[in-house]
């Protein structure tokens, strides 16, 4: 038998002419997605062409916002410009429609298309599937379960842990501002919502504040991680004891129950009740919901008084003819403050919590105008632009709590602070109760100016976080 063997030039032959093989297939196929790339192009420049822009490069699109220092500004002149909505293009073949006006909000918030995969995708590992990402009918079970939850029997007793947690807070200001006026406040702030989150979910007792592992007026990342890795414990924790004889009946006879109670009583239509990793998602959706976007409401609010006196003095004498000292306050107080809900109101349109959402269209859309778009655009819907258009807030850059006093009327999608129609924010009069608290409270021990040396600018990520901090003057008021 004889054995039949390569000669080294032959065998680089065999190489060579499968490299060959190999380059001449991916060069193909390089092509074939090059086909594909032109025809998706040319389908999105068709389905966008009622939908003017400015220029944009054929391959970088747009990109040259997101260099900006912060992209509100130069969307901002789109406002101006393009009546109602235009094409942002973020490179070749990707784009999504800008839309800030409350006539085509409307019409996007009253269907029901998904939320933008790609937009939500970052969350989902941190805060799970809850009710902020969920879709479809399993979002619409969770809907109608959680909605007791945020009942105003319910949210009553959470008033005095609020003004419990801002109290902490005010302590902790007192000590520092004795040794420096100076304070960058969204850091302290940041954590006082988080534990007032954690007493809410939870019953936590303490105060996270003053926990020596989250050092002092620094993001509390930290605290969120060590909550998030004790949730699934105390979920465990939680349904063990309820299981036990009589604790059941105990618990609900408390004189409140907490947000973890609650989800662990409710069951769907067909009688089944969450799983455990259910529990998780929507647990930390409401920690991420509740703390994070109501303590850049509150530290926002306060920058927008500290820069106008004339308005922080009118809301503290609302408070004082109301609280006195503020040694308690209630539920019925929040609902007797006017002004101050005016002032909240209009911070909250200057510097909205969260500037964007997305969505995915399912289906054709056409608005108001005429205008139209097909199945399967994206649509970026800017509330920051929409409380800045100068076509529905005449004078937006202004500071002007009246556009909300008693008897003014406004288009019903010209605010959205907590978003609209049927996906709107289901915890929006838990954070409007936590944010009086936390303004009346501050605004009753200390007087707020800016600090001019250190502007805060908006830059529009998740929730709208200022550059560099939020950092105010405070003198402790006798």
């Amino acid at each position: 038998m004889s054995v039949s063997v390569l000669s080294p030039t032959r065998a680089l032959g065999s190489v060579s002419g499968l490299l060959q093989v190999v380059s001449l297939i991916s060069l193909v196929l390089l092509l074939l997605k090059a086909a594909q790339l032109y025809r998706h192009r040319q389908w999105l420049l068709k389905a966008l062409q009622q939908f003017p822009s400015p220029p944009s490069h054929w391959l970088y699109g747009h990109m040259q916002e997101f260099q900006e220092e912060t992209e509100l500004r130069p969307l901002l002149k789109r406002v101006e410009k393009y009546p109602s909505a235009c094409v942002r293009w973020l490179w070749g073949t990707k784009a999504q429609v800008l839309i800030y006006d409350p006539d085509y909000m409307k019409v996007v918030l009253g269907r029901s298309d998904p939320k933008s995969h790609d937009a939500y995708r970052l969350l989902i590992p941190w805060i799970g599937n809850g009710l902020l990402v969920l879709e479809g009918q399993t979002w619409f079970q969770h809907r109608r379960m959680l909605t007791p939850a945020f009942h105003y029997d319910i949210l009553k007793p959470y008033v005095g842990l609020m003004a419990d947690s801002v109290r902490v807070m005010l302590d902790k200001w007192e000590e520092l501002v004795s040794l420096d006026s100076h304070l960058e406040v969204l850091g302290h702030v940041s954590l006082m919502t988080l534990d007032t989150i954690m007493k809410c979910a939870f019953s936590h007792q303490g105060s996270i504040q003053t926990d020596r592992l989250t050092p002092e007026g620094r993001w509390s990342h930290r605290a969120c991680q060590l909550t998030h890795q004790h949730t699934d414990e105390v979920i465990k924790r939680r349904k063990a004891h309820l299981q036990k004889e009589g604790e059941l009946e105990k618990v609900r006879s408390k004189r409140h129950l907490d947000f973890l109670d609650i989800l662990l009583f409710a069951r769907m239509e067909n009688g089944s009740s969450l799983s455990d990793r259910e529990l998780r998602a929507e647990v930390d959706t409401f920690m991420f919901e509740g703390h994070d976007t109501t303590a850049t409401g509150i530290s926002w609010t306060l920058y927008a008084l500290a820069s106008h006196p004339e308005h922080q003095q009118r809301c503290r004498e609302e408070i004082q003819s109301l609280l006195g000292d503020g040694a308690s306050i209630t539920l019925d107080h929040l609902e007797q403050m006017p002004y101050i809900t005016m002032c909240i109101k209009e911070a909250l349109r200057l510097y909205p919590p969260v500037p964007f959402i997305f969505r995915d269209l399912s289906k054709p859309i056409t608005f108001p105008d005429g205008r139209s778009l097909p199945a399967g655009i994206p649509v970026s819907l800017f509330f920051y632009g929409l409380h800045h258009n100068p076509k529905v807030w005449p004078n937006p850059e202004v500071f002007d709590p009246s556009r909300f006093a008693p008897g003014s009327s406004q288009h019903s999608h010209a605010f959205l602070p907590f978003s609209g129609g049927s996906r709107n924010c289901i915890g929006k009069q838990f954070a409007m109760n936590e944010m009086k608290v936390a303004v009346a409270l501050t605004l009753l021990r200390f007087e707020l100016a800016p600090d001019p040396s250190r502007v805060p600018v908006p830059i529009p990520r998740v929730v709208l976080k200022p550059k560099n901090g939020i950092h105010l003057q405070l003198r402790k008021l006798l």
